[in-house]
């Protein structure tokens, strides 16, 4: 099932250039463009999309006060907050508003892509780039299940390594397990988070740990 996807941006060259890269990729269905964040709030409560792509610096309404009254009349649909690495302080009032996450503009297509899907299936998304605490953020949407209660201990063992950025082989070095193991595992542990790659995985990995209040490494 594609995500569809509204992108709101006052940058007229950023919404094109964005949207088509993001149209060559599976799984994403561009369903609307804004200019402003009450463009943004019409177009949204129009197509209803599972995600909205949301700049913070708009004209006529802002994308903090877009995100405030999307999360209230359309909670359905998840917000990223469209971001750059000077607008740290911007970015905790949208995560306050309702934003599911940030994520920053130069962030790669393929990337992109991974970050709207798992934030679709409800988990909250924060990208590298920014100081943003995650113990200073305002509570943001999560995912349904705790899933981690539902693995094996291998599993999240698995699950702790993908979350640091390891590879299959220094999953498989580290747990003292075979590659065709750690594959294994990893094909467990998509279809448990109901995800569809790797790198999704791997996003999905750093939210489930931030909710444990607990970073990967310090997991024992």
């Amino acid at each position: 099932m594609n995500t569809r996807l509204v992108i709101a941006d006052d940058q007229n060259a950023y919404r094109v250039g964005l949207r088509a890269l993001l149209s060559t990729l599976r799984g994403i269905e561009i369903v609307g463009e804004a200019a402003d964040g009450c463009e943004a709030i019409s177009i949204c409560s129009r197509m209803r999309p599972d995600v909205a792509l949301m700049d913070i610096r708009m004209p006529v309404m802002d994308g903090i006060a877009a995100t405030r009254e999307l999360s209230k009349t359309l909670p359905a649909t998840k917000i990223l907050v469209l971001t750059t690495f000077d607008d740290d302080e911007l970015v905790r009032a949208a995560v306050a508003a309702g934003a599911a996450g940030y994520v920053l503009k130069d962030t790669p297509a393929d990337d992109l892509a991974a970050i709207i899907a798992i934030t679709r299936r409800g988990y909250s998304t924060f990208g590298p780039g920014l100081v943003c605490d995650v113990d200073d953020r305002a509570p943001s949407p999560q995912p349904a299940r705790d899933h981690l209660g539902a693995m094996t201990e291998r599993e999240r063992d698995v699950l702790r390594e993908l979350a640091i950025g390891a590879s299959n082989k220094r999953i498989a070095t580290t747990l003292g397990i075979s590659d065709g193991t750690v594959r294994n595992y990893m094909t467990s542990i998509l279809s448990q988070l109901g995800l569809s790659s790797r790198t999704e995985a791997a996003l999905a990995a750093r939210s489930i740990f931030e909710r444990h209040s607990a970073t990967p490494e310090s997991e024992s």
